[in-house]
């Protein structure tokens, strides 16, 4: 049984499980029942219609965010050669290839994202299994398998993010922090909702987005009306 604290069960006492919100309304709310000192994230869990089971409902894909998450990434890069020099300019926090194949077997898995050129993948492919259900597995339909690898870094310094359904068909995103203003933060919501929506697998029948809800690092989660979001997205 998970502890809720006296804080916890204060802010929760303010919010109206049985009502659905609009998205400034929720952001609101989260903003005025934040009790902790720092400047927490704010997150959107989006439950979608897919059944993630089956290879041709995966939703896997990537967004730039036109506001960044406020978070500062680290990111791993594989590569050799004059690829290695491409990825020290652009700013990746850790280059190299071998060495780096041997720490994460040692269990190291100090990165937020890892980018790998095409030509290294097979040898990167022995950490599938570490990284994979960490979510840092480089992937060519998440952009981080690419010979392009000062675009792909710079992008993702500035606020591109990679969204995919965990296996009860939840995309869960940072959206940015709860100190962003309202119209950067729903900015930013649109920007995934848009890119969700394209990911749609052609195999997902019936109602593919069902649920939204949006919450900060401490607070609890707050529904959002869906069809004001659909209004949101049609202007």
């Amino acid at each position: 049984m998970v502890f809720k604290g006296k804080k916890y069960k204060k802010a929760l006492e303010q919010i109206d499980k049985q009502m659905l919100y609009t998205l400034q309304e929720a952001i609101e709310n989260i903003k005025k029942i934040a009790y902790a000192k720092f400047d927490e994230s704010l997150e959107i869990a989006i439950n979608l219609g897919v059944q993630t089971k089956r290879d041709d409902q995966q939703v896997r894909s990537t967004v730039v965010l036109p506001n960044g998450t406020g978070k500062s990434i680290k990111i791993l890069v594989f590569a050799k050669g004059e690829k290695v020099k491409e990825a020290q300019e652009a700013g990746a926090d850790y280059i190299g290839d071998q060495e780096y194949i041997e720490k994460i077997k040692e269990g190291w898995v100090d990165f937020d994202m890892a980018i790998a050129t095409p030509d290294i993948m097979r040898e990167i492919s022995q950490l599938g299994k570490i990284l994979g259900p960490r979510g840092l597995m480089p992937s060519p339909k998440a952009g981080t398998v690419t010979f392009e690898l000062a675009k792909a870094i710079k992008e993702f310094k500035a606020g591109k993010i990679e969204f995919r359904a965990d296996s009860y068909g939840i995309v869960h995103v940072l959206l940015g922090k709860l100190s962003f203003p309202i119209e950067s933060i729903i900015e930013n919501i649109k920007a995934l909702i848009k890119a969700i929506i394209q990911a749609k697998p052609s195999a997902a029948k019936g109602q593919y987005i069902k649920t939204i809800s949006l919450s900060s690092t401490m607070s609890p989660g707050i529904k959002i009306n869906l069809a004001e979001v659909q209004k949101l997205m049609e202007n």
